[in-house]
């Protein structure tokens, strides 16, 4: 079968134990592009093995680090993905469909993808995780992201249509790890606001961090995925806290 015109572009850092799965699940495009951040392990050896397009660049800004992978693309579509994820068959026979169209069949320009994600073994579906559809397919040069530390917006002009299938999202290891990754972004949340000048409020941030929980358990299906889906919800909303206390303890500095 002939490949799709895909350039899967693809952040790593340290990633030699679950590079390789990712890798290989992208096999049906044309293109694979590897935007190494430093890595000291075997990340490099593992990828050459699958593509010689492999570049350095150390993370800095993660939608400056996307966009400068995105500009190594050489395929009329681009697939954005990370070391941890991986691309299911059902997702690559929908992509194949959709760049496979001529131009004037398709007025869509981007392609929003349900993301299925996992702590350890466990599929977290409720709490707003799944679909959670985002932006992940696009037309080359027509989709960036906002240069920001944490949480970059997407930014394109145009119509964009939903694909079927998942990306699989092996997030973390274990709820170690997982709290881990809470405490680095919502330190990145607060330096965020820092940068921006953003006003933030104790009332506000209180109210934000209820709201939050009782969206993700009542609305979003927390309550429907046991004990999982009730820590999520619960997570969802100390994230808007725990961003304020540090913001209040940074800009005390």
């Amino acid at each position: 079968m002939n490949k799709a015109p895909v350039s899967v572009v693809i952040i790593a850092k340290n990633e030699e134990k679950r590079l390789e799965d990712c890798l290989k699940s992208a096999a049906f495009a044309a293109e694979i592009v590897v935007i190494n951040d430093m890595s000291t392990d075997r990340t490099v050896e593992i990828a050459r093995k699958y593509t010689d397009k492999i570049f350095e660049r150390a993370m800095d800004i993660e939608g400056r680090q996307r966009n400068f992978g995105y500009e190594k693309a050489t395929q009329p579509w681009v697939l954005s993905l990370d070391a941890d994820e991986r691309i299911t068959p059902e997702l690559a026979e929908s992509i194949r469909k959709v760049v496979e169209r001529k131009p004037e069949e398709d007025e869509n320009i981007c392609y929003a993808i349900p993301i299925r994600t996992y702590i350890g073994s466990e599929w977290v579906k409720g709490a707003g995780y799944y679909p959670a559809a985002k932006t992940r397919l696009f037309r080359y040069g027509q989709f960036k992201y906002e240069e920001a530390r944490v949480h970059p917006r997407a930014i394109y002009k145009g119509k964009c249509g939903i694909l079927s299938g998942d990306i699989l999202h092996y997030s973390c290891r274990d709820l170690e790890h997982w709290i881990s990754k809470f405490n680095r972004e919502t330190t990145l949340e607060a330096d965020k606001w820092i940068q921006d000048g953003r006003k933030v409020s104790m009332a506000n941030s209180l109210r934000k961090t209820f709201d939050r929980f009782l969206k993700n358990y009542f609305l979003k299906g927390g309550m429907k995925d046991g004990f999982v889906g009730f820590l999520m919800s619960v997570f969802h909303g100390l994230y808007q806290l725990f961003a304020y206390a540090k913001y209040r303890e940074m800009k005390r500095r």
